[in-house]
């Protein structure tokens, strides 16, 4: 059977240097720290959060995740990271529930240079069977947009006042 590639893409403008972005996500370990809904990570094999081939396995709403960080580059402000397991469908009462898909998720700062501010962009590519293509594409379409306002929150609690 074929797969089908499609991709979920979001951005967004946060109101924060690049630099303060960069510093909260460029370590693949802290996604508790701005993900709602990440209760815990870990790194495994002693490896560092920007070091390229880490692994972090990390709990989602209650579902263990393992995903491997296949690209980091301080200078370019990209980190980019890919699933090891086919990550399966969430329940959602239907009877005709999706395959599992394989994806691959980037998330790139830019400088905004008015306002000092900051453009994210967040993409995941996904690997699913065509059937259920637009189904993960809509799933991962409502979820990246979540997964930035939930750094947009944490950005601005950590903002001195």
């Amino acid at each position: 059977m074929t797969q089908a590639n499609h991709q979920a893409y979001y951005s967004a403008v946060l109101d924060h240097p690049l630099n303060t972005v960069w510093s909260l996500i460029r370590d693949f370990n802290n996604y508790p720290a701005y993900i709602d809904g990440v209760s815990e990570s870990v790194i495994e094999d002693d490896k560092r959060g920007d070091e390229v081939g880490a692994i972090r396995r990390f709990c989602y709403l209650g579902n263990w995740i393992r995903q491997r960080l296949v690209d980091h580059s301080d200078r370019q402000h990209i980190l980019t990271y890919a699933g090891l397991e086919a990550l399966p469908y969430p329940q959602d009462g239907s009877s005709q529930v999706p395959s599992p898909t394989r994806y691959q998720g980037t998330m790139h700062l830019r400088p905004i240079v008015e306002g000092d501010r900051t453009l994210i962009e967040w993409s995941v590519a996904l690997d699913t069977e065509p059937a259920d293509a637009d189904r993960w594409q809509a799933l991962f379409g409502a979820w990246i947009p979540a997964w930035t306002d939930s750094l947009a929150r944490t950005l601005a609690r950590a903002r001195p006042g």
